[in-house]
């Protein structure tokens, strides 16, 4: 199926329906556990506590993002450039999200197939830079950078370093506990980098209006 076909089906349904089409072919989504729900929530939090602290970028949850012909995703989360500070992708004036996002993540379990492989090969495909999966089943992270085609991982201190989020720290051991209080302490110790500082800096240099 093409892009724009399933697009103009899925607009006629229902606002709870969610699907995407992943290589030209439809998956409808499964009911989500609770512990979906939970990690979801905790990986939001951490992505909306680095925006609070970087202007120029922007976090969403579960929005459509139109990649390619035959793909139209739907991440659990995604962070983002904005076009003005010179990001890969746009908002369409329908309102929609084209082109990839810097980085998306999935919270994986029923759907870990499709994620590991399906997913991660369309977001490579179209040009998403870093993809971060949270795989519920093994209780670990997976981070992939998707250009080089590589896993990466965590260093020894547990800690996930993003490349293209500099001052984006996450704690794996504490992720997984719902540690809040080293979470977000970890993050802090990230915002407080002269790494961060620095992207800061850029993307307020890229800001062009319009």
């Amino acid at each position: 199926m093409t892009r724009a076909e399933f697009h103009r089906i899925y607009e006629q349904m229902p606002e709870d329906f969610r699907a995407e089409l992943i290589g030209g072919i439809v998956y409808v989504a499964s009911p989500m556990r609770r512990d979906h729900g939970l990690y979801h929530a905790l990986l939001a939090m951490v992505f909306s506590s680095y925006v609070a602290r970087t202007p120029g970028i922007e976090t969403g949850d579960n929005s459509t993002i139109l990649l390619g012909d035959d793909c139209e995703l739907q991440p659990d989360l995604h962070l983002r450039v904005l076009e003005e500070h010179g990001g890969a992708s746009r908002t369409t004036p329908e309102g929609y999200i084209e082109g990839p996002p810097e980085l998306v993540a999935e919270v994986s379990h029923s759907s870990h197939a499709i994620d590991l492989f399906s997913k991660h090969d369309d977001y490579r495909r179209y040009g998403v830079a870093e993809y971060l999966v949270v795989s519920l089943h093994e209780a670990e992270l997976r981070w992939f950078d998707l250009p080089a085609d590589r896993e990466l991982h965590a260093d020894a201190d547990d800690v996930y370093r993003l490349k293209g989020f500099p001052g984006l720290w996450i704690h794996a051991p504490a992720f997984f506990a719902r540690d809040y209080g080293r979470l977000v302490a970890t993050l802090e110790q990230g915002l407080a980098t002269p790494e961060h500082a620095a992207f800061v800096q850029r993307l307020a240099a890229r800001r062009r209006d319009g």
